[in-house]
Protein backbone atom coordinates (compact mmCIF):
# COMPACT_ATOMS: atom_id res chain seq x y z
CA UNK A 1 0.00 0.00 0.00
CA UNK A 2 1.75 3.16 -1.22
CA UNK A 3 -0.48 5.59 0.70
CA UNK A 4 -2.05 4.14 3.87
CA UNK A 5 -4.37 7.15 4.13
CA UNK A 6 -5.11 7.51 0.42
CA UNK A 7 -8.67 6.24 0.70
CA UNK A 8 -9.31 8.91 3.37
CA UNK A 9 -7.45 11.90 1.94
CA UNK A 10 -8.00 11.47 -1.80
CA UNK A 11 -11.51 11.87 -3.21
CA UNK A 12 -12.66 9.75 -6.14
CA UNK A 13 -11.93 11.47 -9.46
CA UNK A 14 -12.93 9.88 -12.76
CA UNK A 15 -11.60 10.35 -16.27
CA UNK A 16 -13.28 13.60 -17.38
CA UNK A 17 -15.47 13.62 -20.47
CA UNK A 18 -15.23 16.20 -23.21
CA UNK A 19 -17.97 18.87 -23.25
CA UNK A 20 -21.22 17.54 -24.66
CA UNK A 21 -21.49 20.22 -27.35
CA UNK A 22 -18.03 19.26 -28.61
CA UNK A 23 -18.19 15.49 -28.55
CA UNK A 24 -21.58 15.06 -30.25
CA UNK A 25 -20.10 16.71 -33.35
CA UNK A 26 -17.64 13.87 -33.88
CA UNK A 27 -17.24 10.13 -33.33
CA UNK A 28 -14.10 10.29 -31.20
CA UNK A 29 -14.06 8.77 -27.73
CA UNK A 30 -15.96 10.85 -25.21
CA UNK A 31 -13.06 11.28 -22.77
CA UNK A 32 -10.61 14.18 -22.65
CA UNK A 33 -7.42 12.89 -24.32
CA UNK A 34 -4.47 12.74 -21.95
CA UNK A 35 -6.52 13.73 -18.89
CA UNK A 36 -6.35 10.33 -17.19
CA UNK A 37 -2.62 9.89 -16.56
CA UNK A 38 -2.16 13.05 -14.41
CA UNK A 39 -4.77 11.86 -11.90
CA UNK A 40 -4.50 8.10 -11.98
CA UNK A 41 -1.54 7.51 -9.62
CA UNK A 42 -3.34 9.20 -6.75
CA UNK A 43 -6.56 7.38 -7.64
CA UNK A 44 -4.73 4.05 -7.52
CA UNK A 45 -3.39 5.13 -4.11
CA UNK A 46 -6.95 5.02 -2.76
CA UNK A 47 -6.80 1.21 -2.87
CA UNK A 48 -6.66 -0.18 0.68
CA UNK A 49 -4.88 -3.43 -0.29
CA UNK A 50 -7.59 -5.34 1.57
CA UNK A 51 -6.82 -8.58 3.33
CA UNK A 52 -9.65 -10.17 1.34
CA UNK A 53 -9.92 -8.22 -1.94
CA UNK A 54 -13.50 -8.81 -3.04
CA UNK A 55 -12.73 -6.99 -6.30
CA UNK A 56 -10.93 -10.24 -7.29
CA UNK A 57 -14.10 -12.23 -6.87
CA UNK A 58 -16.37 -9.65 -8.47
CA UNK A 59 -14.29 -9.87 -11.66
CA UNK A 60 -14.46 -13.24 -13.45
CA UNK A 61 -10.97 -12.70 -14.83
CA UNK A 62 -9.55 -12.69 -11.31
CA UNK A 63 -7.64 -9.49 -12.04
CA UNK A 64 -4.90 -8.80 -9.49
CA UNK A 65 -6.31 -5.38 -8.76
CA UNK A 66 -4.59 -4.41 -5.47
CA UNK A 67 -1.24 -5.44 -6.93
CA UNK A 68 -1.43 -3.25 -10.00
CA UNK A 69 -3.06 -0.43 -8.06
CA UNK A 70 -0.01 -0.36 -5.80
CA UNK A 71 2.36 -0.45 -8.79
CA UNK A 72 0.51 2.39 -10.53
CA UNK A 73 0.54 4.49 -7.38
CA UNK A 74 4.34 4.10 -7.51
CA UNK A 75 4.30 4.73 -11.30
CA UNK A 76 5.93 1.38 -12.05
CA UNK A 77 4.12 0.97 -15.36
CA UNK A 78 6.11 -1.99 -16.64
CA UNK A 79 5.37 -4.15 -13.60
CA UNK A 80 1.76 -2.96 -13.55
CA UNK A 81 1.34 -3.98 -17.18
CA UNK A 82 2.81 -7.41 -16.47
CA UNK A 83 0.40 -8.01 -13.59
CA UNK A 84 -2.58 -6.73 -15.58
CA UNK A 85 -1.83 -8.79 -18.68
CA UNK A 86 -1.28 -11.88 -16.54
CA UNK A 87 -5.07 -12.19 -16.22
CA UNK A 88 -6.52 -10.08 -19.05
CA UNK A 89 -5.63 -10.30 -22.74
CA UNK A 90 -7.36 -7.04 -23.67
CA UNK A 91 -7.44 -4.56 -20.77
CA UNK A 92 -7.85 -1.57 -23.09
CA UNK A 93 -11.19 -3.10 -24.16
CA UNK A 94 -12.46 -3.82 -20.66
CA UNK A 95 -11.15 -0.49 -19.38
CA UNK A 96 -13.47 1.22 -21.84
CA UNK A 97 -16.42 -1.13 -22.21
CA UNK A 98 -16.89 -3.07 -18.97
CA UNK A 99 -19.48 -1.80 -16.43
CA UNK A 100 -16.90 -2.62 -13.74
CA UNK A 101 -18.41 -5.19 -11.37
CA UNK A 102 -15.01 -5.03 -9.67
CA UNK A 103 -15.85 -1.54 -8.41
CA UNK A 104 -19.15 -2.78 -6.97
CA UNK A 105 -17.10 -5.36 -5.06
CA UNK A 106 -14.48 -2.88 -3.86
CA UNK A 107 -14.33 -2.99 -0.04
CA UNK A 108 -14.09 0.80 0.03
CA UNK A 109 -17.52 0.87 -1.67
CA UNK A 110 -19.18 -0.36 1.52
CA UNK A 111 -19.41 3.23 2.72
CA UNK A 112 -17.41 5.39 0.27
CA UNK A 113 -17.02 5.83 -3.50
CA UNK A 114 -15.10 2.87 -4.87
CA UNK A 115 -11.58 2.98 -6.29
CA UNK A 116 -11.66 3.93 -10.00
CA UNK A 117 -10.47 0.44 -10.94
CA UNK A 118 -11.71 0.65 -14.51
CA UNK A 119 -9.83 3.90 -15.14
CA UNK A 120 -6.64 2.52 -13.61
CA UNK A 121 -6.89 -0.54 -15.85
CA UNK A 122 -7.33 1.62 -18.94
CA UNK A 123 -4.41 3.85 -17.98
CA UNK A 124 -2.09 0.86 -17.56
CA UNK A 125 -3.09 -0.58 -20.93
CA UNK A 126 -2.71 2.70 -22.78
CA UNK A 127 0.63 3.47 -21.13
CA UNK A 128 1.86 -0.03 -21.95
CA UNK A 129 1.12 0.52 -25.65
CA UNK A 130 2.74 3.97 -25.62
CA UNK A 131 5.94 2.62 -24.05
CA UNK A 132 6.14 -0.57 -26.09
CA UNK A 133 5.48 -2.85 -23.13
CA UNK A 134 3.13 -5.18 -25.04
CA UNK A 135 5.32 -6.86 -27.68
CA UNK A 136 4.04 -9.94 -29.54
CA UNK A 137 4.62 -13.21 -27.65
CA UNK A 138 5.01 -15.93 -30.28
CA UNK A 139 5.52 -19.48 -29.01
CA UNK A 140 9.00 -20.97 -28.73
CA UNK A 141 7.90 -24.04 -30.69
CA UNK A 142 4.81 -25.31 -32.47
CA UNK A 143 2.83 -28.28 -31.22
CA UNK A 144 1.75 -29.49 -34.64
CA UNK A 145 -1.92 -29.28 -33.57
CA UNK A 146 -4.48 -27.05 -35.26
CA UNK A 147 -7.50 -25.22 -33.90
CA UNK A 148 -10.33 -23.37 -35.64
CA UNK A 149 -11.99 -20.59 -33.64
CA UNK A 150 -15.36 -19.54 -35.05
CA UNK A 151 -16.11 -15.95 -34.11
CA UNK A 152 -13.78 -13.02 -33.48
CA UNK A 153 -15.43 -11.29 -30.56
CA UNK A 154 -13.62 -11.02 -27.20
CA UNK A 155 -14.14 -14.73 -26.44
CA UNK A 156 -12.81 -15.92 -29.79
CA UNK A 157 -9.85 -13.55 -29.75
CA UNK A 158 -8.89 -14.42 -26.17
CA UNK A 159 -9.10 -18.15 -26.91
CA UNK A 160 -7.10 -17.74 -30.11
CA UNK A 161 -4.35 -15.71 -28.46
CA UNK A 162 -3.97 -18.14 -25.57
CA UNK A 163 -3.86 -21.19 -27.84
CA UNK A 164 -1.44 -19.53 -30.26
CA UNK A 165 0.91 -18.64 -27.44
CA UNK A 166 0.70 -22.26 -26.26
CA UNK A 167 2.13 -23.35 -29.61
CA UNK A 168 -0.96 -24.47 -31.49
CA UNK A 169 -1.72 -23.25 -35.01
CA UNK A 170 -4.94 -21.24 -34.77
CA UNK A 171 -7.21 -19.85 -37.47
CA UNK A 172 -10.05 -17.47 -36.55
CA UNK A 173 -13.10 -17.51 -38.82
CA UNK A 174 -15.28 -14.38 -38.95
CA UNK A 175 -18.39 -13.96 -41.05
CA UNK A 176 -17.99 -10.16 -41.33
CA UNK A 177 -15.40 -8.46 -43.50
CA UNK A 178 -13.33 -7.30 -40.52
CA UNK A 179 -12.18 -8.95 -37.30
CA UNK A 180 -13.73 -7.94 -34.00
CA UNK A 181 -17.29 -9.22 -33.83
CA UNK A 182 -19.59 -6.90 -31.88
CA UNK A 183 -16.57 -4.86 -30.77
CA UNK A 184 -16.13 -3.93 -34.42
CA UNK A 185 -19.66 -3.28 -35.62
CA UNK A 186 -21.76 -3.24 -32.44
CA UNK A 187 -19.77 -0.88 -30.19
CA UNK A 188 -19.89 2.74 -31.38
CA UNK A 189 -16.66 4.56 -32.10
CA UNK A 190 -17.34 7.10 -29.34
CA UNK A 191 -17.15 4.29 -26.76
CA UNK A 192 -14.03 2.62 -28.16
CA UNK A 193 -12.07 3.82 -31.15
CA UNK A 194 -11.25 0.89 -33.38
CA UNK A 195 -7.54 1.68 -33.38
CA UNK A 196 -7.41 -0.14 -30.03
CA UNK A 197 -8.83 -3.22 -31.69
CA UNK A 198 -6.56 -2.95 -34.72
CA UNK A 199 -3.33 -2.96 -32.74
CA UNK A 200 -4.35 -6.07 -30.80
CA UNK A 201 -5.18 -7.84 -34.05
CA UNK A 202 -1.75 -6.90 -35.43
CA UNK A 203 -0.15 -8.21 -32.24
CA UNK A 204 -1.97 -11.51 -32.68
CA UNK A 205 -0.94 -11.73 -36.35
CA UNK A 206 2.67 -11.22 -35.32
CA UNK A 207 2.29 -14.06 -32.80
CA UNK A 208 1.04 -16.40 -35.51
CA UNK A 209 -2.75 -16.33 -35.29
CA UNK A 210 -4.37 -16.52 -38.72
CA UNK A 211 -7.58 -14.72 -39.62
CA UNK A 212 -10.23 -15.67 -42.18
CA UNK A 213 -12.77 -12.89 -42.73
CA UNK A 214 -15.96 -12.90 -44.81
CA UNK A 215 -16.32 -16.60 -44.05
CA UNK A 216 -19.54 -17.77 -42.45
CA UNK A 217 -19.01 -21.31 -41.24
CA UNK A 218 -22.01 -23.33 -42.32
CA UNK A 219 -22.62 -21.18 -45.38
CA UNK A 220 -19.31 -20.22 -47.04
CA UNK A 221 -17.58 -23.32 -45.74
CA UNK A 222 -19.31 -26.47 -44.51
CA UNK A 223 -19.09 -26.95 -40.76
CA UNK A 224 -18.30 -30.65 -41.22
CA UNK A 225 -15.37 -29.76 -43.47
CA UNK A 226 -13.94 -27.44 -40.85
CA UNK A 227 -14.42 -30.07 -38.14
CA UNK A 228 -12.59 -32.66 -40.25
CA UNK A 229 -9.74 -30.29 -41.10
CA UNK A 230 -8.79 -29.20 -37.56
CA UNK A 231 -7.82 -31.06 -34.41
CA UNK A 232 -10.23 -28.95 -32.36
CA UNK A 233 -12.95 -26.37 -33.01
CA UNK A 234 -14.05 -23.58 -30.66
CA UNK A 235 -17.52 -22.15 -31.33
CA UNK A 236 -17.49 -18.56 -30.06
CA UNK A 237 -20.07 -16.99 -32.35
CA UNK A 238 -21.75 -14.96 -29.63
CA UNK A 239 -25.44 -14.59 -28.88
CA UNK A 240 -26.55 -12.88 -32.06
CA UNK A 241 -30.16 -14.11 -32.26
CA UNK A 242 -31.98 -10.94 -31.31
CA UNK A 243 -35.22 -10.85 -29.35
CA UNK A 244 -38.32 -9.55 -31.10
CA UNK A 245 -41.05 -7.09 -30.14
CA UNK A 246 -44.34 -8.91 -30.59
CA UNK A 247 -46.78 -6.01 -30.95
CA UNK A 248 -49.16 -4.85 -33.69
CA UNK A 249 -47.33 -2.72 -36.24
CA UNK A 250 -43.97 -4.49 -35.95
CA UNK A 251 -44.05 -5.06 -39.71
CA UNK A 252 -44.08 -1.33 -40.52
CA UNK A 253 -41.16 0.21 -42.37
CA UNK A 254 -38.81 2.11 -40.12
CA UNK A 255 -38.79 -0.52 -37.35
CA UNK A 256 -35.34 -2.09 -37.05
CA UNK A 257 -33.24 -4.12 -34.72
CA UNK A 258 -30.44 -2.26 -32.94
CA UNK A 259 -27.92 -4.55 -34.60
CA UNK A 260 -29.21 -3.49 -38.00
CA UNK A 261 -28.71 0.17 -37.08
CA UNK A 262 -25.41 0.19 -35.17
CA UNK A 263 -23.25 -1.70 -37.72
CA UNK A 264 -24.16 0.78 -40.45
CA UNK A 265 -23.08 3.70 -38.29
CA UNK A 266 -19.81 1.91 -37.61
CA UNK A 267 -19.32 1.36 -41.33
CA UNK A 268 -19.65 5.11 -41.84
CA UNK A 269 -16.82 5.56 -39.31
CA UNK A 270 -14.79 2.88 -41.13
CA UNK A 271 -15.21 4.82 -44.37
CA UNK A 272 -17.29 2.15 -46.10
CA UNK A 273 -20.32 4.43 -46.38
CA UNK A 274 -20.77 8.15 -46.74
CA UNK A 275 -24.12 8.15 -44.95
CA UNK A 276 -25.91 5.33 -43.20
CA UNK A 277 -29.08 4.16 -45.02
CA UNK A 278 -30.68 4.03 -41.56
CA UNK A 279 -29.47 7.45 -40.43
CA UNK A 280 -31.59 9.04 -37.71
CA UNK A 281 -30.98 12.55 -39.08
CA UNK A 282 -34.11 14.68 -38.67
CA UNK A 283 -36.19 11.76 -37.39
CA UNK A 284 -38.10 11.16 -34.19
CA UNK A 285 -36.43 8.06 -32.77
CA UNK A 286 -37.74 5.69 -30.11
CA UNK A 287 -35.47 3.01 -28.68
CA UNK A 288 -37.21 0.05 -27.06
CA UNK A 289 -34.92 -1.44 -24.41
CA UNK A 290 -33.15 0.11 -21.45
CA UNK A 291 -29.76 -1.63 -21.58
CA UNK A 292 -26.32 -0.74 -22.89
CA UNK A 293 -27.23 -1.53 -26.51
CA UNK A 294 -30.09 0.93 -26.26
CA UNK A 295 -27.73 3.55 -24.86
CA UNK A 296 -25.37 2.90 -27.79
CA UNK A 297 -28.27 3.55 -30.16
CA UNK A 298 -29.06 6.72 -28.23
CA UNK A 299 -25.57 8.18 -28.54
CA UNK A 300 -25.46 7.23 -32.21
CA UNK A 301 -28.83 8.82 -32.97
CA UNK A 302 -27.79 12.03 -31.20
CA UNK A 303 -24.68 12.20 -33.39
CA UNK A 304 -26.80 11.47 -36.47
CA UNK A 305 -28.79 14.62 -35.71
CA UNK A 306 -32.13 13.10 -34.73
CA UNK A 307 -35.05 15.44 -34.15
CA UNK A 308 -35.73 13.64 -30.87
CA UNK A 309 -34.60 10.40 -29.21
CA UNK A 310 -36.46 8.61 -26.43
CA UNK A 311 -35.40 5.35 -24.77
CA UNK A 312 -38.01 3.07 -23.16
CA UNK A 313 -37.08 0.98 -20.12
CA UNK A 314 -39.67 -1.48 -18.82
CA UNK A 315 -38.19 -1.35 -15.34
CA UNK A 316 -38.91 1.38 -12.79
CA UNK A 317 -36.28 4.06 -12.37
CA UNK A 318 -33.70 2.74 -9.89
CA UNK A 319 -32.33 4.76 -7.03
CA UNK A 320 -28.88 6.27 -6.72
CA UNK A 321 -27.93 4.27 -3.61
CA UNK A 322 -27.54 0.52 -3.20
CA UNK A 323 -30.53 -1.34 -1.73
CA UNK A 324 -28.74 -3.28 1.00
CA UNK A 325 -31.66 -5.66 1.45
CA UNK A 326 -32.15 -6.64 -2.20
CA UNK A 327 -28.60 -6.18 -3.54
CA UNK A 328 -26.11 -6.23 -0.67
CA UNK A 329 -22.43 -5.49 -1.16
CA UNK A 330 -20.45 -6.93 -2.97
CA UNK A 331 -23.07 -7.80 -5.62
CA UNK A 332 -23.46 -5.56 -8.65
CA UNK A 333 -26.42 -3.28 -7.87
CA UNK A 334 -28.98 -1.86 -10.26
CA UNK A 335 -28.55 1.90 -9.85
CA UNK A 336 -29.46 4.99 -11.77
CA UNK A 337 -26.36 5.53 -13.88
CA UNK A 338 -25.75 8.36 -16.33
CA UNK A 339 -23.82 7.05 -19.32
CA UNK A 340 -22.15 9.45 -21.72
CA UNK A 341 -25.06 9.01 -24.15
CA UNK A 342 -27.66 9.75 -21.47
CA UNK A 343 -25.69 12.80 -20.37
CA UNK A 344 -25.69 14.06 -23.96
CA UNK A 345 -29.43 13.50 -24.40
CA UNK A 346 -30.15 15.23 -21.09
CA UNK A 347 -28.04 18.31 -21.81
CA UNK A 348 -29.32 18.62 -25.39
CA UNK A 349 -32.92 17.94 -24.34
CA UNK A 350 -33.17 15.27 -27.01
CA UNK A 351 -36.22 13.66 -25.39
CA UNK A 352 -38.55 16.43 -24.10
CA UNK A 353 -41.18 13.91 -22.95
CA UNK A 354 -38.79 11.69 -20.99
CA UNK A 355 -38.79 11.19 -17.22
CA UNK A 356 -35.03 11.55 -16.89
CA UNK A 357 -32.31 12.27 -19.47
CA UNK A 358 -33.70 10.38 -22.53
CA UNK A 359 -35.42 7.55 -20.68
CA UNK A 360 -39.03 6.72 -19.96
CA UNK A 361 -39.02 4.21 -17.12
CA UNK A 362 -41.69 1.61 -16.34
CA UNK A 363 -42.84 1.90 -19.96
CA UNK A 364 -44.12 -0.92 -22.17
CA UNK A 365 -44.88 -0.73 -25.89
CA UNK A 366 -48.50 -1.49 -26.83
CA UNK A 367 -48.50 -1.02 -30.60
CA UNK A 368 -46.99 0.87 -33.52
CA UNK A 369 -49.03 2.82 -36.06
CA UNK A 370 -48.00 4.17 -39.42
CA UNK A 371 -49.01 6.32 -42.37
CA UNK A 372 -50.73 5.40 -45.61
CA UNK A 373 -47.39 4.30 -47.08
CA UNK A 374 -46.84 1.74 -44.34
CA UNK A 375 -44.10 3.65 -42.53
CA UNK A 376 -44.09 3.89 -38.75
CA UNK A 377 -45.14 7.28 -37.35
CA UNK A 378 -46.20 6.68 -33.74
CA UNK A 379 -45.41 4.39 -30.84
CA UNK A 380 -48.15 3.79 -28.29
CA UNK A 381 -47.01 2.86 -24.80
CA UNK A 382 -48.33 2.46 -21.30
CA UNK A 383 -46.89 2.78 -17.85
CA UNK A 384 -46.53 -0.50 -15.96
CA UNK A 385 -46.25 -1.57 -12.33
CA UNK A 386 -43.48 -3.62 -10.78
CA UNK A 387 -45.05 -6.77 -12.22
CA UNK A 388 -45.02 -5.24 -15.72
CA UNK A 389 -48.82 -4.98 -15.69
CA UNK A 390 -50.34 -1.97 -17.50
CA UNK A 391 -51.52 0.85 -15.28
CA UNK A 392 -54.98 2.27 -16.00
CA UNK A 393 -54.91 5.67 -17.65
CA UNK A 394 -51.14 5.52 -18.26
CA UNK A 395 -51.18 5.30 -22.05
CA UNK A 396 -49.09 7.76 -24.06
CA UNK A 397 -48.11 8.27 -27.67
CA UNK A 398 -44.68 9.22 -28.97
CA UNK A 399 -43.84 10.42 -32.48
CA UNK A 400 -41.69 7.76 -34.10
CA UNK A 401 -40.15 7.83 -37.58
CA UNK A 402 -37.49 5.29 -36.59
CA UNK A 403 -38.01 2.59 -33.94
CA UNK A 404 -34.97 0.64 -32.77
CA UNK A 405 -35.35 -2.63 -30.88
CA UNK A 406 -32.67 -3.23 -28.25
CA UNK A 407 -34.22 -6.13 -26.37
CA UNK A 408 -31.18 -8.36 -26.01
CA UNK A 409 -30.19 -11.68 -27.53
CA UNK A 410 -31.30 -15.24 -26.88
CA UNK A 411 -28.44 -17.37 -28.24
CA UNK A 412 -26.42 -18.11 -31.37
CA UNK A 413 -27.93 -17.33 -34.75
CA UNK A 414 -28.77 -20.58 -36.50
CA UNK A 415 -29.31 -19.10 -39.95
CA UNK A 416 -25.78 -19.91 -41.17
CA UNK A 417 -26.27 -23.62 -40.55
CA UNK A 418 -23.32 -24.14 -38.20
CA UNK A 419 -25.41 -25.54 -35.35
CA UNK A 420 -27.46 -27.83 -37.57
CA UNK A 421 -24.57 -29.11 -39.70
CA UNK A 422 -22.52 -30.13 -36.67
CA UNK A 423 -25.58 -31.41 -34.82
CA UNK A 424 -24.81 -29.32 -31.74
CA UNK A 425 -27.23 -29.76 -28.86
CA UNK A 426 -28.97 -26.71 -27.42
CA UNK A 427 -30.19 -25.75 -23.98
CA UNK A 428 -33.91 -24.97 -23.62
CA UNK A 429 -33.13 -21.23 -23.69
CA UNK A 430 -31.41 -21.56 -27.07
CA UNK A 431 -27.74 -21.50 -26.02
CA UNK A 432 -25.22 -24.21 -26.90
CA UNK A 433 -25.12 -27.13 -24.47
CA UNK A 434 -21.72 -28.03 -23.04
CA UNK A 435 -20.12 -30.07 -20.29
CA UNK A 436 -17.85 -29.22 -17.40
CA UNK A 437 -14.85 -28.97 -19.75
CA UNK A 438 -16.58 -26.64 -22.24
CA UNK A 439 -17.03 -29.62 -24.60
CA UNK A 440 -20.15 -29.99 -26.72
CA UNK A 441 -21.81 -33.27 -27.71
CA UNK A 442 -19.56 -33.37 -30.81
CA UNK A 443 -16.04 -34.73 -30.14
CA UNK A 444 -13.37 -32.05 -30.46
CA UNK A 445 -15.88 -29.19 -30.58
CA UNK A 446 -15.98 -26.73 -27.68
CA UNK A 447 -18.41 -23.88 -26.98
CA UNK A 448 -17.59 -20.64 -25.20
CA UNK A 449 -18.79 -17.10 -24.69
CA UNK A 450 -22.29 -15.75 -25.15
CA UNK A 451 -23.17 -18.56 -27.57
CA UNK A 452 -23.13 -20.96 -24.61
CA UNK A 453 -23.38 -18.69 -21.56
CA UNK A 454 -26.00 -16.35 -22.93
CA UNK A 455 -25.73 -12.58 -23.22
CA UNK A 456 -23.16 -11.34 -20.72
CA UNK A 457 -20.37 -8.81 -20.07
CA UNK A 458 -17.08 -8.42 -21.91
CA UNK A 459 -15.10 -9.54 -18.85
CA UNK A 460 -17.06 -12.79 -18.80
CA UNK A 461 -16.45 -13.18 -22.54
CA UNK A 462 -12.68 -12.85 -22.14
CA UNK A 463 -12.71 -15.14 -19.11
CA UNK A 464 -14.61 -17.74 -21.17
CA UNK A 465 -12.03 -17.44 -23.95
CA UNK A 466 -9.14 -18.00 -21.56
CA UNK A 467 -10.89 -20.90 -19.84
CA UNK A 468 -11.90 -22.70 -23.04
CA UNK A 469 -8.32 -22.30 -24.32
CA UNK A 470 -7.09 -24.25 -21.29
CA UNK A 471 -9.70 -26.93 -21.96
CA UNK A 472 -8.71 -27.23 -25.63
CA UNK A 473 -5.02 -27.32 -24.77
CA UNK A 474 -5.70 -30.14 -22.32
CA UNK A 475 -7.68 -31.99 -25.01
CA UNK A 476 -4.90 -31.61 -27.59
CA UNK A 477 -1.97 -32.53 -25.38
CA UNK A 478 -3.60 -35.12 -23.13
CA UNK A 479 -2.12 -33.56 -20.00
CA UNK A 480 -2.98 -30.74 -17.57
CA UNK A 481 -2.70 -27.37 -19.24
CA UNK A 482 -0.47 -24.57 -17.93
CA UNK A 483 -2.95 -22.08 -19.36
CA UNK A 484 -5.09 -20.34 -16.74
CA UNK A 485 -8.78 -21.19 -16.48
CA UNK A 486 -10.37 -18.35 -14.48
CA UNK A 487 -13.92 -19.69 -14.62
CA UNK A 488 -15.90 -22.84 -15.25
CA UNK A 489 -18.83 -23.10 -17.67
CA UNK A 490 -21.37 -23.03 -14.84
CA UNK A 491 -19.94 -20.08 -12.88
CA UNK A 492 -22.17 -17.05 -12.60
CA UNK A 493 -21.85 -13.52 -11.18
CA UNK A 494 -22.32 -13.03 -7.46
CA UNK A 495 -25.95 -12.50 -6.49
CA UNK A 496 -27.80 -12.08 -3.23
Amino acid sequence: MADPKGFITTPRQEWPRRPVEERVRDWDEVYVPGALLPIISKQAGRCMDCGIPFCHHACPLGNLIPEWNDLVSREDWRAASERLHATNNFPEFTGRLCPAPCEAGCVLAINQPAVTIKNVECAIADRAWEEGLTPPCPPDRLSGRTVAVIGSGPTGLAAAQQLTRAGHTVAVYERDDRIGGLMRYGIPEFKMEKRHLERRIEQMRAEGTRFRTSTAVGRDIAAEELWARYDAVVVATGATAWRELEVPGRELAGVHQAMEYLPLANRVCEGDLGVSPLSAAGKHVVIVGGGDTGADCLGTAVRDGAASVTQLDIYAQPGTERDEEAEPWPTYPRLYRLSAAHEEARDLRSAPMADSDARLFAASTLRLTGDADGHVRELHLTGVNAGRRPLPGAERTLPADLVLLALGFSGPDRADGLVGQLGLELEPRGTLARGAGFETNVPGVFAAGDAARGQSLIVWAIAEGRAVAAAVDRHLTGRPSPLPAPIGPYDRPMTA
